[in-house]
């Protein structure tokens, strides 16, 4: 029985083989056809299939010689990209008859789906393509031979690269070995193997059928590999709008194998993800949603639209993000910076209206879906049900941005227990509100995510003006520094971001302790003058937020003066007590 909920099963008869086909959703809704890879059966697809069924018609079936489909007598020469060419033709003659089909490929799923959508007697049967982790063999050849007539010591630091990640081919080579292989030893270790290296979650896949469905697979390699990549195609060009997802992280296949696809793909989009190789088992939530997104910009006419656009589009596109303190400065700039890189924008501020206008602004910018919420960051009730409201509405948050703070100037002194409990209720427990309850989800969700919280170089940098500022705000480094080491295994980045000065209204509102109104407005008017002459823009924050998020960076001080402290915070913390000491201009 297939794992894969309320699926209906049919058999499918082509080429002397019976193909094991399983259904989900509405069969007059577009349908998606979705190719497992190697050493897979289709019930890779069955944390991502029930997501997709909710808006498609979802086909999942098993390859010749897998799962519960019959495997082709003799094997030899029973596994060539024609016949499995086949296989495919018949099982959406099957499924869609009357309707090009949405093709999802993964692995050596996505290997075969590259023969099918860009051979002529497909052509019109495909809608699109999205390949996960498995590249055309005459593109992989041309990419060889191009290599390898012209080399320079990039192109041949490339081939060097991939053939050390491509040594499990040549063992799948060798007679008989690999097949005792599976059927022995590796076939019980295979699970293991997965969620220890791929962090692939225990979760019972895969399915018992692994030792036949590997045994078998090798054949995948045998009747192919060497014939295609010695005599590539010339004619392999896409006939459909293609999707490729690159798994950054991958252990089998490097980002650079697809360097040149654009001269074979005429309609391209790339997404890339920090993720290893399985990511339909350890990322179903965004490759369901960025599949969903493909489809429905193709069926929708809108396949230019989903393009990702910037420097971090592939990274962020469809990603769930939410700001907090998003109404205005660095914030705003986030959010609007994530939109631009198609992310889907969650735009919290305490300021509806503030909220409104940078959720307006993020789906001009290029946002996928943008939405605004209402809430103080340091009310723990109202945070817990925004984050229900946003989980169940929207899903779980992928990167987590705590951005909301306000200022307070003034000797500790002067400082009331009042101010004291302001400054900490919105800029430590604001931050801990949020990475407590969004935080929980992704890690419940156990797909990976990002946590970055706003600090300041105040964190680092002692001053007579600051004390409850940069004690709130050191404390928002030292819990993103803990909370980095609890979540590393969880695939969890967290991120310190220490901005500096940025001209940004937190200067306009902030507020001055032991200054009677008129003194505070005029400190206010003054620290708002001096960090508009310095004038450094909040979007190069949330700039320096994309990029550290991309790269997993820990702490990121930001404006040069923050470098500067934050260096000597490291090697001459002295120094910075010394300047601590120096009375401010204000």
């Amino acid at each position: 029985m297939t794992r894969m909920s309320g699926a209906r099963e049919r058999r499918v008869r082509t080429g002397g083989v019976e193909l094991c086909v399983a259904e989900l959703g509405d069969p007059g809704r577009p349908t998606l056809v979705l190719v497992h890879g190697y050493p897979d059966s289709k019930e890779v697809w069955s944390e991502v299939a029930p997501r997709l069924a909710e808006r498609f018609h979802v086909v999942a079936y098993d390859v010749r010689g897998h799962g519960r489909s019959t495997a082709p007598r003799p094997l030899r020469g029973g596994f060539t990209l024609e016949k499995l060419t086949d296989d495919f033709l018949a099982v959406v003659d099957a499924v869609s008859p009357d309707r090009p089909v949405h093709l999802v490929g993964h692995d050596w799923g996505s290997v075969q789906s590259w023969e099918f959508v860009t051979v002529g007697r497909a052509k019109g049967r495909i809608a699109s393509f999205t390949s996960i982790s498995g590249p055309s063999l005459d593109h992989f050849g041309h990419w060889i031979d191009r290599r390898v007539k012209r080399p320079t010591p990039r192109r041949v630091g490339q081939l060097l690269g991939q053939g050390a990640k491509s040594w499990y081919i040549y063992l799948l080579h060798t007679p008989v070995l690999p097949e005792l292989a599976w059927r022995g030893p590796l076939g019980r270790a295979w699970p293991r193997i997965l969620e220890r290296l791929e962090k692939v979650p225990g979760d019972g896949y895969p399915t018992p059928s692994l030792p036949s469905d590997a045994a078998h697979g090798t054949w995948l390699y045998r009747d192919n590999v060497r014939r295609r990549l010695r005599n590539p195609r010339a004619d392999a060009h896409a006939h459909a709008p293609v999707q490729l997802i690159t798994p950054l992280e991958d252990a089998f296949l490097s980002e650079r194998l697809y360097e040149d696809l654009e001269q074979w793909v005429p309609r391209l989009t790339r997404r890339t993800l920090p993720a290893k190789h399985w990511v339909p088992r350890s990322r179903p939530d965004l490759m369901a949603t960025w599949i969903s997104d493909f489809v429905t910009s193709v069926e929708t006419g809108r396949a230019e639209e989903v393009r990702p656009r910037g420097r971090y589009a592939d990274r962020f596109g469809g990603q769930l993000v939410l700001v907090t303190g998003a109404g205005s400065g660095i914030g705003r700039a986030t959010a609007l910076a994530f939109a631009g890189a198609g992310a889907r924008v969650l735009a919290v501020d305490r300021d509806a209206e503030a909220a409104s206008r940078t959720a307006g602004e993020a789906l001009r910018r290029g946002a996928v879906a943008a939405w605004a919420e209402t809430v103080d960051v340091s009310d723990g009730q109202a945070m817990e049900k925004l984050a229900e409201r946003v989980t169940t509405e929207h899903g779980v948050v992928d990167v987590l941005v705590n951005n909301a703070g306000i200022g307070l100037g003034g000797s500790f002194f002067d400082t009331t227990t009042e101010d004291w409990g302001r400054v900490l209720d919105v800029n430590l427990w604001g931050v801990i509100h949020g990475c407590r309850l969004f935080g929980r989800r992704m890690a419940d969700r156990g797909q990976g995510g990002h946590i970055v919280n706003v600090a300041s170089a105040a964190a680092f940098q002692p001053s007579r003006a600051l004390p409850a500022y940069s004690t709130s705000k050191a404390a928002v480094l030292m819990l993103s520094e803990c909370l980095r080491a609890e979540l590393a295994g969880q695939r969890i980045g967290v991120t310190a971001i220490c901005p500096g000065f940025v001209n940004t209204a937190i200067t306009s509102t902030a507020r001055f302790a032991g200054a009677d109104a008129e003194e505070e407005r005029r400190l206010r008017q003054r620290t708002a003058r001096l960090y508009g002459m310095r004038n450094y823009p909040p979007e190069k924050v949330a700039a320096a937020i994309l990029r550290a998020v991309a790269r997993d960076v820990a702490v990121v001080p930001v404006t040069p003066e923050a470098r500067t402290a934050y260096a000597l915070s490291r090697w001459m913390p002295g120094a910075l007590r010394r300047i601590a000491r120096v009375k401010p201009p204000v």
